[in-house]
C-alpha cells in the first residue's frame, strides 16, 4: 500500500509542479533569446564596421566601391550556398522517387513447389564444388521379409500368448473373467 501512495499525486501538487515546470522553461527561452541577440549584435559589429563618412567627393565614390566590392563577394557566397541547397533538395527528392518505385515495383513472387533431389539442390548451391553424392536411401536400414514374417508367426494369437506366460492357473482365469 506503500507503494501506490507514492505514485498518486494530488491535484494541487501536480498543478505547482506543472507552473514550476513552465517558469523554468520561460526563464530558459529568456536565456536563449538574449544569447541569440549578443551573438547577432557582435556578428553584425565584426562583420559591418561602423560607417565613416569622408568630407570629399572621391572618399565617397571610395567608400561605394568598396562597399560594392563586399556586397558582390556576399552575393556570390549567396548564390553557391542557394545552389548547393537546392542540388542536396533536388538529390534528396531523387532518392526519395526511387525508394517509393522500388517498394512498389517489385511484389513478392508467388512461390512454386519444385521437385529436386539433395544431389540437384547442392549442384545448384555449390556449383562445380559439388563432388560427393548424397544418396539418401544408401543409408536407410535394410529389414529383410523373413524376419517380419517369424515376428508375426511368434506374435500370433494374443491369447495363446498369454496362456503360454501365464503361470498359474489363477491368472489365466482373471484375465478370461474380465473379457
Amino acid at each position: 500500500m506503500g507503494d501506490e501512495e507514492k505514485k498518486k499525486m494530488s491535484s494541487s501538487r501536480k498543478q505547482h509542479l506543472k507552473s514550476l515546470m513552465l517558469q523554468i522553461a520561460k526563464a530558459e527561452i529568456e536565456k536563449e533569446e538574449s544569447e541569440r541577440a549578443a551573438e547577432k549584435l557582435s556578428y553584425l559589429n565584426e562583420k559591418c564596421p561602423p560607417l565613416s563618412l569622408g568630407s570629399g567627393l572621391k572618399e565617397l565614390q571610395d567608400l561605394c566601391k568598396e562597399l560594392h566590392g563586399k556586397i558582390d563577394v556576399v552575393d556570390e557566397e549567396r548564390y553557391d550556398l542557394e545552389s548547393k541547397a537546392k542540388k542536396s533538395t533536388k538529390e534528396i527528392e531523387d532518392l526519395k522517387q526511387k525508394v517509393f518505385d522500388l517498394k512498389g515495383k517489385f511484389k513478392k513472387p508467388v512461390l512454386r513447389k519444385v521437385r529436386m533431389s539433395a544431389d540437384a539442390m547442392l549442384q545448384a548451391l555449390l556449383g562445380s564444388k559439388h563432388k560427393v553424392s548424397m544418396d539418401l536411401r544408401a543409408n536407410l536400414k535394410q529389414v529383410k521379409k523373413e524376419e517380419k514374417e517369424k515376428d508375426i508367426c511368434e506374435v500370433g494369437d494374443w491369447r495363446k500368448n498369454i496362456e503360454d506366460k501365464a503361470g498359474m492357473e489363477g491368472r489365466k482365469k482373471m484375465f478370461e473373467s474380465e473379457a
